[in-house]
């Protein structure tokens, strides 16, 4: 297949990172074990780090940006895939070392490719894409930690952006309490519409100097970290676990070993470099006992390849609410 495809393509020049999009060849790709075609992607707060190059994310250039991808098999030299196959692929150093998603085309390495189950379609598992991945992710570490809604109410934090509208949505079809720690009260209604019972303005938050604070939670998703993360550390009940996924408050976190030797709680991080076969295993979760109910209020926006370039400045200045699904394909 010879055929020229579009691709939006991240470059640095003299110090500066721009992304446009261009029209490719085959060969432009990555190396990788199969030929997709791309019909959905979406953006990560990740996404708009690489294109406006606020963060080292790309490790050469140029690259395709977009850490997620979903299409159609047309190609595949591995025996686990067959042309005609739906399949997504997150991360993966797709946008880092390699090309990603925001392209009609993609090699992919069937290490980083899974089958998308029956259940689901190569639009919802965008919707979800790496954000809604990560907040499966969390519940299931929770969990398999002894997280149970009776322990209490759960605090998500970063409560309107991707991943944490997506724990919201989980936590609470699963029977948790669940509260919204939010800079933008002004998004109570979607909050709650997703199943949050309690909105705490982060502005108004005391967070106190003691080594343990009073225990209000029962764990928390945490997209934060900083002294957010400390503050969780010293509120958390007995034997509750904080998953910490991000760090958009800050990367350092200064707190005791106190609540983590007297009240035995639990920090867990939430690394993408899962097994393949447990990667399998959630996505196929996401489509049944874990399915969201709620991603058509969690996707506000959906635009198309071409309008990718008007997208990552709202990421950058904390305007975006929910998911951002981006269609590659027009029909």
């Amino acid at each position: 297949m010879d055929k020229s495809f579009l691709a939006y393509r991240i470059h640095l020049s003299d110090g500066n990172v721009r992304g446009e999009l261009e029209t490719l060849s085959r060969d432009q790709l990555s190396p990788g074990d199969m030929l997709v075609r791309v019909e959905y992607s979406s953006i990560n707060y990740k996404d708009a780090l690489a294109a406006t190059g606020r963060g080292r994310i790309l490790r050469k250039f140029p690259l395709i940006g977009g850490i997620d991808l979903a299409g159609e098999v047309l190609e595949s030299s591995d025996d686990h895939f067959r042309p005609g196959d739906k399949v997504l692929a997150i991360g993966g150093g797709q946008s880092e070392t390699r090309n990603g998603g925001y392209t009609e085309l993609a090699c992919v390495s069937a290490d980083n490719a899974v089958l998308i189950p029956e259940n689901l379609n190569t639009r919802i598992v965008m919707a979800l894409g790496t954000a809604g991945f990560t907040a499966a992710l969390a519940i299931h570490r929770m969990e398999k930690n002894g997280q149970r809604p009776e322990h209490g109410p759960i605090l998500v934090t970063g409560a309107t952006g991707g991943v944490g509208s997506v724990a919201i949505d989980l936590l609470s079809g699963r029977g948790y309490d669940v509260a919204a720690l939010t800079g933008k009260t002004n998004q109570k209604a979607y909050l709650e519409s997703l199943g949050a019972t309690a909105i705490i303005d982060r502005k108004t938050l005391e967070l106190g100097t003691k080594p343990m604070e009073h225990a209000n939670w029962g764990g928390a998703v945490d997209n934060l970290g900083g002294e957010i993360l400390a503050w969780l550390t010293r509120s958390v009940k007995p034997g509750g676990n904080i998953a910490t996924i991000g760090l958009a408050a800050g990367a350092e976190l200064h707190t005791t070993v106190i609540p983590f030797i007297l009240r035995g709680i639990s920090l867990l991080g939430i690394s993408m470099d899962v097994a393949h076969a447990l990667r399998t295993e959630l996505w196929n979760c996401l489509g049944s006992d874990l399915k969201p109910r709620h991603l058509d209020r969690i996707v506000t926006r959906e635009v198309a390849l071409g309008e990718l370039s008007d997208c990552f400045d709202a990421y950058m200045n904390g305007s975006v609410v929910g998911r951002t699904l981006v269609r590659i394909q027009e029909s």
